[in-house]
């Protein structure tokens, strides 16, 4: 049974990666729409848009080969095995253990070299010109991705992504290499999937076409596994920066609260640290009438130390019960002077 549910619930991220791709390809077009002041299309447009492709006929060229007739299916199931290897909805999966970074830069890679090969196959000039610089932006993405790679598994300590996306959400703290691994894979992701201001999607001119014109001689169903295989990749990279560095400077917060539970027992309920602020207060009143009275009687400056740390010890106390950070920072200074 436990087998099973395993199994089934990794074919739900297969599926859910497959069926939700479209959907974000709708959302970027909207808002992209939207930024430039115009309605856009619809949510739903890609979904139809593929599903219009699947109905049309194929139109091959002459002098097309086998290659050119099986390289969209391969394509497609490259990209669909690499971005369902991302831990998108869930971590620790059944085939998590086959989630490598450098796996899925290696299949992107194989749907990379199968789209230029399909793209010179026909031989038109569109096609040869999409390759070659194609082929010269992966030779500067590729390199900028493994070295992303590289910086997150020295942090981490593997490559294998359910572990480091579970890695980076508890332990791992802000860091000056990190947050230059999340630019740079931002920038890998402009030029992977096409977009300004490395290439645009939605133009035809030839001086700007790089991905267009690969699959310029593409029709029916083998355009829409490519297109399909797009949307899965802009999906991959989106899952990839939310699952690794979404969570990016929480690790020590957690750590801390972790770390309370084990000395303290389970942290207190929200009635529970009501409480405990009260008694803070009163605690730091009593405190306050007892330094007022030595002040008066001539403390001076040790009363002022007093002060402050009875107001130190309240501001633990508030760590303690999980009030804002900004309460246990700035209510006990004032209390304090």
């Amino acid at each position: 049974m436990d087998v099973m549910l395993a199994l089934a619930l990794q074919g739900g991220q297969m599926c859910g990666v497959l069926l939700l791709a479209p959907l974000l390809l709708g959302f970027t077009r909207r808002l992209k729409a939207r930024l430039l002041r115009r309605r856009g299309p619809p949510l739903l447009q890609p979904y139809r848009d593929l599903l219009k492709l699947v109905r049309k006929q194929v139109v091959l060229a002459d002098n097309a080969s086998w290659l050119f007739r099986g390289a969209p299916y391969v394509i497609f199931a490259a990209t669909w095995v690499a971005a369902a290897l991302v831990p998108t909805f869930a971590i620790g999966l059944t085939f998590s253990w086959i989630g490598d970074m450098i796996a899925v830069i290696a299949l992107l890679g194989t749907a990379r070299f199968l789209l230029a090969l399909a793209g010179m196959d026909v031989g038109t000039s569109f096609g040869g010109i999409g390759s070659s610089r194609e082929m010269l932006f992966a030779s500067l993405a590729e390199p900028a991705m493994i070295m992303i790679v590289f910086t997150v598994a020295l942090v981490a300590g593997s490559t294998q992504l359910s572990f480091v996306a579970s890695f980076m959400h508890d332990n791992v703290s802000l860091r000056v290499s990190l947050g230059l691994a999340v630019a740079a894979l931002a920038i890998v992701a402009l030029a992977e999937n096409a977009r300004i201001p490395v290439d645009n999607p939605a133009t035809h001119l030839e001086l700007t076409m790089v991905h267009e014109a690969m699959v310029l001689e593409y029709g029916g169903r083998h355009l829409a596994m490519i297109e399909l295989a797009a949307a899965l990749k802009l999906l991959l990279y989106v899952s990839l920066v939310a699952c690794i560095f979404s969570a990016l400077g929480s690790g020590r917060h957690r750590q801390r609260r972790r770390g309370l539970r084990h000395r303290g027992g389970a942290l207190p309920g929200q009635a529970r640290r009501r409480r405990l602020f009260h008694g803070a207060v009163r605690d730091l009143d009593r405190q306050d009438a007892r330094v007022s009275g030595a002040a008066v009687s001539g403390g001076g400056a040790d009363a002022r130390a007093t002060r402050y740390l009875a107001a130190v010890r309240v501001a633990e106390l508030l760590a303690w019960t999980g009030m804002p950070s900004t309460w246990r920072t700035c209510w006990p200074v004032g209390w304090c002077w």
